[in-house]
Order: C-alpha cells, then sequence, then structure tokens
C-alpha cells in the first residue's frame, strides 16, 4: 500500500513544522506549505509556495500534488495569523484579514481538495482551531471569533461529506511555545486610551502564556493518532489541564460566574 499524501498549511514553522517533520518520520509524505518557500533552507519535509488568502495559488498547489502523487488523502488546516486589541480600537480592516487568513482560508482549501477526496472516496480532513475558540476572551475576542466559526462550519461539513468517505474533525489547541506572537497583529497600546491599563496587562500574559506553552509535539502526536482513529470524534482539545477544564467550566457554569472569572483570571479591573 502506499504511503499517505498530507498536506499541511502553515508548514515552515511552529505547529505545522512539528506535524509534518513528525509524519515525516513515520513515513507519510508530506507537503507543507508556505507564502515564500525559496527563503527557507533545510526543511524536514517538501515546502511549496501557497497561500491561503489566494485562491491560484490554492488551486496550483493543489493541482501539483495531485499530478505528483495521484492522491491527496489528508488535508491540515493549520495556517492561521493571531490579532489582539480592545474591538472597539482595532481596525475593522484588520479583522478582516484575520477572518480571511483563519476562517475562508481553511474553507477555500477543503473546497480546492473535496473533488480528489470524493473521487478517491478517502479522505480526512484536520481543522486546526483553538481552545480561545470556545470563549469569548477579552482583548482576543476576534481571534476567538475566527476559531470558534471554523469549529462550526467544521460541524457542518463534516455532515455534508461523510456520505463520500470523507472525515473532517477539529484539533483545538491551548498554548504552544510557537512564533505566533510574532506574526500577530497588535492594536497598540494608545497612551489615552480607556483601556490601556488592561490591554497591556493582557498583552503581557499572553506572551507569557505563549512562551511558556507546552511543546508543540504534543500537537504532532495528537494528530497522528487522529489519523489513525478510523471513526474521529468532532471536536478534540490539546493543552494542559485547565486550559481544557476551562471549556467544561463554561458548560456548567452560570454566564456571569464565568465572565467573573475570566475577568479574575485576566486581571481585569472594572470601575465601581
Amino acid at each position: 500500500m502506499r504511503n499517505k499524501v498530507v498536506l499541511i498549511t502553515g508548514g515552515s514553522s511552529g505547529i505545522g513544522k512539528s506535524v509534518g517533520e513528525f509524519l515525516t518520520k513515520k513515513g507519510f509524505i508530506v507537503y507543507g506549505t508556505s507564502r515564500n518557500p525559496n527563503n527557507i533552507t533545510n526543511h524536514p519535509f517538501r515546502l511549496i509556495a501557497l497561500d491561503v488568502n489566494d485562491r491560484e495559488t490554492i488551486l496550483k498547489a493543489v493541482d501539483d500534488i495531485i499530478t505528483a502523487e495521484g492522491q491527496i488523502d489528508i488535508l491540515i488546516n493549520n495556517a492561521g495569523m493571531g490579532i489582539t486589541g480592545a474591538i472597539e480600537e482595532t481596525p475593522t480592516d484588520e479583522m478582516r484579514k484575520v477572518f480571511e487568513t483563519n476562517f475562508f482560508g481553511p474553507i477555500e482549501m477543503m473546497k480546492a481538495v473535496l473533488p480528489q477526496m470524493r473521487q478517491q472516496q478517502s479522505g480526512l480532513i484536520i481543522n486546526v482551531t483553538s481552545i480561545a475558540g470556545y470563549m469569548g476572551l477579552p482583548f482576543r475576542g476576534i481571534y476567538s471569533a475566527t476559531k470558534g466559526a471554523l469549529e462550526i462550519v467544521t460541524e457542518a461539513i463534516r455532515m455534508e461529506v461523510k456520505g463520500f468517505g470523507i472525515e473532517v474533525t477539529n484539533v483545538a489547541p491551548g498554548d504552544f511555545a510557537t512564533n505566533i506572537a510574532s506574526g500577530r497583529y497588535h492594536t497598540p497600546v494608545f497612551e489615552n486610551s480607556p483601556y490601556k491599563e488592561n490591554y497591556q496587562k493582557n498583552l503581557d500574559l499572553m506572551n507569557v502564556h505563549v512562551d511558556s506553552g507546552s511543546n508543540p509535539i504534543q500537537m504532532a502526536e495528537a494528530i497522528f493518532k487522529i489519523i489513525n482513529t478510523p471513526k474521529p470524534k468532532i471536536h478534540y482539545k490539546v493543552g494542559d489541564f485547565m486550559q481544557k477544564f476551562s471549556i467544561i467550566l463554561k458548560r456548567i457554569l452560570p454566564d456571569k460566574v464565568y465572565e467573573k472569572m475570566l475577568m479574575n483570571h485576566f486581571k481585569i479591573k472594572v470601575k465601581s
């Protein structure tokens, strides 16, 4: 039996690189993507040019893989970007850019591979979302919204394609030690902003969480396990206990109690 072909968006660094390297060692034929693959040397697996915001590059990359390999067995929608800021102060155009990358980008990727997977009568799509997508986090509300929207779309498309032998699932990571902060859009901390104190404290806290995050190899191991699961679940969460437990707490606690818990965690002061 021929080794399975995997396409990972955002495969040049972070979680995508860890997953691709892990799967390559396990014998998979792995293609990662980057907007500028020629700038990256000594990569542990193939990198091809693809921008999830450019449909032409998506179609070309998918076509090139099918021409070379005759199949695409697994799509891992991993490419994404962060955004921080008070919603009132964050430019709407920047919000749209993040939705294009985190939400519409994965949808375009799924639309591109589904014809081949239908022809094969098999395939697996793994959408990398975020534990942040299960709750509205202060100063990360737009990021949370993009990932939450992808979770919901995955639930829908999963049912639409199941009759073709295709499985679709979500994997929501918590905080991992990656370079996501460097590519994040930060609304500036304006000197005269009414959000200045709370926003700055949250920025500092976000950076600490990323810097002290888990090893991305945990995501690689989780995704490998999903690939080897005949009937994957709809939702998976990968992170430390409290990050995963926070989702359970949201389900069982009254809304205002949960909100107060989040505000205490993020040290948000409210003027009395």
